[in-house]
């Protein structure tokens, strides 16, 4: 039973927690302290509290961070909050996904690469050049399109009615994969900006806790040389 309690803590929410759930005080950054101490005015560096609430603690501090700068959180926004407190791969996580296209899109996709190709193009003036060949020569009599060869410019003008609404449908979808690859940087973005001010901060933390520990060194110093 002894070893039990000496493996407890008491929380500053007033809770026996294992110790090692319990994060001291000492290690916690002042930016986040400040924010405990809105909820727990008594929180000090001596206090203690559990790894998940110090993870909500961290959560309420980066939406703060960023609403503070950019106004309201949306959905991607949420994403690189959580990525970072659960310590996950965002980059990983957006490489996963999958896009799911129908088969018109697919189809539209593939036929605007071939229309856009140097393979459309020579295919097109062969059969074009043959067409008007067929028709000039008289190799066929009657011919099936003589001059002005008001049946081609039938095929073709129904072609370029055809041709041009799924090339627009294949743009839409490229605009949309755009807009998706944009928000995409701007979220690996946001979180390599967010840890790098929470890397500044943890520096800038062990830094004066250190600038701390020497004085009160030099303080001991002092005084066993004053004792002398």
């Amino acid at each position: 039973m002894e070893n039990v309690e000496k493996k407890m803590v008491l929380a500053i929410n007033c809770e026996n927690i294992s110790i090692d759930d319990a994060v001291s005080g000492h290690t916690i950054r002042s930016n986040i302290s400040e924010l405990i101490k809105t909820k727990y005015p008594n929180w000090t560096q001596d206090s203690f509290i559990s790894k998940s609430e110090l993870k909500a603690f961290r959560q309420s501090y980066l939406e703060n961070l960023i609403q503070s700068e950019m106004g309201e959180l949306n959905k991607r926004e949420k994403e690189v909050i959580n990525s970072m407190i659960e310590h996950d791969s965002l980059v990983k996580k957006i490489m996963s996904q999958e896009e799911k296209f129908s088969l018109g899109e697919r189809l539209a996709d593939r036929i605007a690469d071939f229309a856009g190709s140097w393979a459309f193009i020579s295919i097109f003036f062969v059969m074009l050049a043959f067409w008007i060949a067929i028709n000039s020569i008289n190799l066929l009599r009657p011919t099936p399109d003589p001059y002005p060869y008001i049946l081609l410019n039938l095929i073709l003008s129904c072609l370029a009615a055809i041709q041009v609404p799924i090339i627009i449908m294949s743009q839409n979808r490229q605009e949309t994969k755009d807009r998706k690859r944009l928000e995409d940087d701007y979220i690996i973005n946001l979180k390599a900006e967010l840890e790098l001010r929470m890397l500044h901060e943890k520096i800038d933390h062990l830094a004066q806790s250190q600038w701390k520990r020497l004085l009160e060194i030099q303080q001991m110093q002092a005084e066993i040389m004053g004792e002398k």
